[in-house]
């Protein structure tokens, strides 16, 4: 049963801090013999009052003494057991989520490619916050709701063993009650987690592309998508919410029978003299705390089912299969040549659609290479093998005679310097952003980089130049300021090889031109592949590959292309057409 497997993942964390767990259920033990010491000396001292006139005062002050004692004792160590129970909770809740966030840094790109981003961050915030509550409720009411109704009805067994007897017969009905509400209300719980990760999901892609939203007047029609989900998260909340909500009237229910019971035999007995008054009264009082926890215990039981739900989804992310190790895998030389040879190299995102079919390409070490072509031909494809951020299906990729798939991932992109045309960069200084490849930079370095990158003038004029903060993505800088960081960044490290993938189209005309000059000095003894659209910025590329459906269908120079009149030349002459 999945239910179970997930116990015992969840009981492999807490395994790892057993000592806590030991801890919390010794204090258990104690506070509920304690608390269930008191309702005898109660009795002992209602004893005492034999009528009118005729009480033993001197006892009733001792036996009030040991109360007060008790009862401080107990709250005492209650306080250190939840202390206990909160941190090994949450140690439990923090190493889930360090494991599920090391599982996304090895997550194959196909992962993050096919499942949207908000519910992977729905599964790592909010379900392991869900998960930890629960698991709270667990640890604090749980142990001690169990330990109470053993020693409960030990206790009521070493008073009367006969309503001890009748309370044990009504007993499974709130088991009974708690198993019903179990069997409900975790597929409701789980379903309620998938919905609410949608909702994430559809609230940060609007927050994301509002600009697009409010351009095309698209806000009604997705206020009416989330309306949407919203209703099915609330329609499935309801139904989690209902059959959880039975519980405590019916538990209730069952209690007030025990305790009828409980009063009704013990009240026959006490009229024929068999019990005393006091006795009455702890069996009274043995009764409310005996069903007490029934009421705890099955409120504890759907918060663990919601619990059991979100943990299930955390697992699921955290057992996703990881991009295939290269530990044992070679590292590529020191001084990489930047040969790169592409043989029968087939691909496809999906077994059904094909689209990359015997590639073949050789490139020699300092050679531009030109990638052109429509949307979809495989431009982009082919940037992500030559990076391994997704592997050939077939066929090899060799980096001056190594094959990629053997060496290891950190050396192979090491050797790459990549700049794409979503520009990405992370919370913190402009100086940290520039410095990613290169985190030893010298001040002198970094300005050098800047200059030929023709961002220095514009990040001087920044409150705090290089040590101005930006947000997440760049905050407020301008698409075309984020491009010319992106560029600093590779001109400052200036690996082997070079990927430059519309590395410009941000940019302005001007400011272009400028950087096309700078990627010549760039690019000399480099190898690099250029993919671009503006045809007029790789005339100058040393190979031009015209890809179409995954194939190279011509290749040659810019000259050469041009007198062969064909699919190429028809694509220029598009572009400059009067």
């Amino acid at each position: 049963m999945k239910q179970t497997q997930t116990i015992k993942k969840i009981l492999s964390y807490i395994k790892q801090y057993r000592i806590y767990l030991v801890f919390s259920i010794v204090l258990a033990l104690v506070t509920v013999a304690f608390t269930l010491y008191i309702p005898i000396l109660i009795g002992k001292a209602i004893d005492c009052i034999v009528g009118v006139g005729n009480v033993n005062f001197e006892k009733i002050f001792a036996v009030f003494s040991q109360i007060a004692i008790l009862s401080l004792l107990t709250a005492f160590f209650q306080w250190i057991m939840n202390l206990i129970n909160n941190k090994m909770t949450y140690h439990v809740a923090r190493d889930i989520r360090n494991q599920a966030m090391t599982k996304i840094e090895t997550l194959p790109l196909n992962y993050l490619d096919t499942h949207s981003n908000g519910d992977t961050l729905s599964r790592i915030i909010t379900d392991v916050d869900q998960f930890s509550d629960g698991l709270l409720m667990g640890f604090t009411q749980l142990f001690t709701g169990i330990i109470t109704i053993i020693g409960t009805l030990a206790f009521m067994l070493s008073v009367n063993p006969i309503i001890t007897a009748v309370v044990v017969v009504i007993t499974p009905l709130s088991l009974f009650v708690a198993k019903f509400v179990s069997s409900k209300t975790y597929h409701l719980f789980k379903l309620q987690s998938e919905i609410r990760g949608e909702q994430t999901a559809f609230i940060e892609e609007m927050i994301e592309n509002q600009k697009v939203v409010q351009a095309y007047n698209h806000q009604k029609e997705n206020q009416q998508n989330f309306e949407e989900i919203n209703q099915r998260l609330a329609k499935s909340s309801l139904k989690a919410l209902f059959f959880s909500s039975l519980t405590n009237p019916s538990t209730r229910f069952v209690n007030n029978i025990v305790y009828g019971g409980v009063a009704l035999s013990g009240g026959l007995m006490a009229i024929t003299g068999t019990l005393s008054v006091g006795s009455l009264t702890c069996f009274l009082s043995y009764a409310n705390q005996y069903t007490k926890p029934f009421n705890e215990i099955s409120g504890v039981i759907t918060e663990l089912q919601n619990a059991l739900a979100c943990a299930d989804r955390v697992f699921e992310l955290i057992e996703t299969p990881s991009e295939i190790s290269d530990t044992h895998n070679q590292h590529l030389p020191e001084n990489v040549s930047g040969n790169i040879t592409l043989n029968k190299v087939y691909f496809s995102y999906t077994p059904d659609k094909k689209l990359i079919e015997n590639f073949n390409l050789n490139v020699i070490s300092g050679q531009r290479v030109a990638i052109v072509g429509p949307t979809g031909c495989g431009k982009t494809t082919l940037i992500n093998l030559l990076m391994r951020f997704y592997d050939t299906v077939s066929g090899e990729i060799t980096v001056d005679g190594y094959e990629i798939k053997s060496v290891t991932r950190n050396s192979l992109r090491r050797n790459y310097g990549m700049i794409l045309q979503e520009t990405w960069l992370k919370s913190g200084t402009i100086k940290e952003n520039i410095t990613i490849g290169k985190p030893d930079a010298t001040d002198e370095e970094i300005i050098e980089a800047c200059k030929k990158a023709h961002s220095h003038n514009f990040i001087k004029r920044l409150p705090d130049g290089y040590d101005t903060v930006i947000g997440e993505d760049g905050g407020d800088l301008s698409q075309g300021q984020k491009q010319l960081l992106c560029i600093s960044r590779i001109m400052l490290s200036l690996p082997p090889m070079l990927i430059l993938d519309e590395a410009t189209s941000s940019i302005d005309t001007r400011t272009e031109m400028r950087i096309q000059n700078a990627f010549q000095q760039m690019m000399k003894g480099r190898t690099s592949f250029i993919v671009a659209h503006r045809l007029s910025t790789v005339k100058n590329a040393d190979i031009l590959l015209v890809m179409k459906d995954g194939h190279i269908i011509e290749q040659g120079t810019h000259e050469q292309l041009l007198e062969q009149d064909g699919f190429y030349a028809n694509l220029y002459n598009s572009q400059f057409a009067v």
